[in-house]
C-alpha cells in the first residue's frame, strides 16, 4: 500500500470516528441521556461503528459485521452502566444509532416510490437482515452477561 493510499485510509478512519461519535452523542442529547453520560454514549457508538467499518473494509459482509458491532456496543454499554452507575439502556440506545441502516431503508422506500420493486424488495430484505443483526447482537451480549452473573453467583 502506497503512502498516499495509507494517508487516505487514515483520513477516512478519522472521519468515521468523528462522525460516529457525533451521531451517537447527538442522539444521546435527543433521548435526554444524562449530561455526564454523553461522552460515554458517543464513545460507545464510535467504537461499535469503527468495528463495523473495519470489518466491512476487510471484506466481511455487512450483516455479520453489524452483529459484531452490536455485540461490542452492548458489552461497552454494560461496562459503562456499571462504571458510571447509569442504566445500560442509556448507552445501548445512543451507541447503536450509527449501526442503524437508515440510508438503506431510505433507498428502499425511494425505489418503491419509483416503482422499481425488484430493487426495493432487495434493499428492504437487507434492512430487515441488518435490523435483525442489531437485535441479535444486543441480545447475545445480554444473555452472556446473565450467564456469567449466574455462574459467578452460584460458584461464590
Amino acid at each position: 500500500m502506497g503512502d498516499v493510499a495509507r494517508g487516505w485510509t487514515t483520513v477516512m478512519i478519522i472521519a468515521q470516528l468523528v462522525t460516529s461519535f457525533i451521531a451517537a452523542a447527538g442522539f444521546g442529547v435527543l433521548f435526554n441521556a444524562p449530561k455526564r453520560a454523553l461522552i460515554q454514549c458517543g464513545l460507545v457508538g464510535m467504537f461499535g461503528w469503527i468495528l463495523y467499518y473495519l470489518l466491512v473494509e476487510t471484506g466481511m459482509d455487512a450483516v455479520p459485521a453489524t452483529t459484531c458491532g452490536a455485540i461490542l456496543v452492548a458489552v461497552l454499554s454494560q461496562v459503562c452502566g456499571k462504571l458510571y452507575k447509569t442504566p445500560i439502556i442509556v448507552f445501548n440506545v445512543s451507541g447503536i444509532i450509527p449501526l442503524v441502516p437508515g440510508g438503506v431503508a431510505y433507498d428502499a422506500m425511494r425505489h418503491f416510490v419509483e416503482n422499481d420493486y425488484y430493487t426495493a424488495v432487495q434493499l428492504s430484505a437487507k434492512v430487515m437482515l441488518l435490523a435483525g443483526a442489531i437485535a441479535i447482537g444486543l441480545m447475545f451480549s445480554e444473555v452472556v452477561n446473565q450467564l456469567v452473573k449466574k455462574i459467578t453467583s452460584s460458584g461464590a
